[in-house]
C-alpha cells in the first residue's frame, strides 16, 4: 500500500485499504491498483514497487509509480466518458487497453470515482474484470465524500 498503515482510519477506510490489498494478492496477474476520484486525485493505491527488494524497485519517477497509474485511469476514464456522449452509448462500464507487456482495466464507481488495474500479459482477464466488479460492488456504497477527503489525507500523511 502507499500509505504506511491504516492506524488512525475510519473503518470503512481500513475496508478499502483490505479490498484493495485481497484484489493485488488474490487475483493472479494483478501488478498495481489505484481507485481515483471523479476529479483524477489518486484515492488509494496500491504499489508492489514499494514492497520488492531494493534491487528490484523502479525508481521513483515517470514509470510505474501509483500517481502515473492513477493519471492514466484518469485520463482514459475522461477519453471513454467522452466518447459514449458522442456516440450516445449511456454510461461507461469498463474500459480495457490490451498491450504486448500489459493491460489496463477502468471499471467506473458508483459515485463517479474509477478502478483501475494494471496487469501482466498473461492475466486471465475475466477473472481480472470479475474481482474488479466485486471490488466496485463492495467498495461503491461506501465512497462517500468525507471517506474520499479522509483517503485524501491519509495519502498526503504517507509522502
Amino acid at each position: 500500500m502507499t500509505a504506511t498503515g491504516t492506524f488512525g482510519l475510519s473503518s470503512e477506510a481500513r475496508n478499502l485499504h483490505w479490498l484493495l490489498s485481497n484484489l493485488v494478492e488474490e487475483v493472479p496477474g494483478v501488478r498495481s491498483v489505484a481507485v481515483v476520484s471523479s476529479d483524477g486525485l489518486l484515492l488509494l493505491s496500491s504499489d508492489p514497487a514499494q514492497n520488492a527488494a531494493p534491487a528490484a524497485r523502479r525508481p521513483d519517477g515517470p514509470r510505474g509509480s501509483s500517481a502515473d497509474l492513477a493519471t492514466i485511469v484518469s485520463g482514459i476514464g475522461s477519453l471513454t466518458i467522452g466518447a459514449a456522449k458522442l456516440m450516445d452509448g449511456g454510461g461507461v462500464k469498463q474500459t480495457m487497453v490490451a498491450m504486448e507487456e500489459g493491460s489496463v482495466f477502468v471499471m467506473s464507481i458508483s459515485d463517479g470515482s474509477l478502478l483501475g488495474v494494471q496487469a501482466a500479459p498473461d492475466c486471465d482477464m475475466s477473472v481480472v474484470a470479475y474481482h474488479m466488479a466485486l471490488f466496485v460492488g463492495r467498495a461503491g456504497h461506501v465512497l462517500t465524500p468525507e471517506l474520499r477527503s479522509e483517503l485524501r489525507k491519509s495519502l498526503e500523511s504517507a509522502k
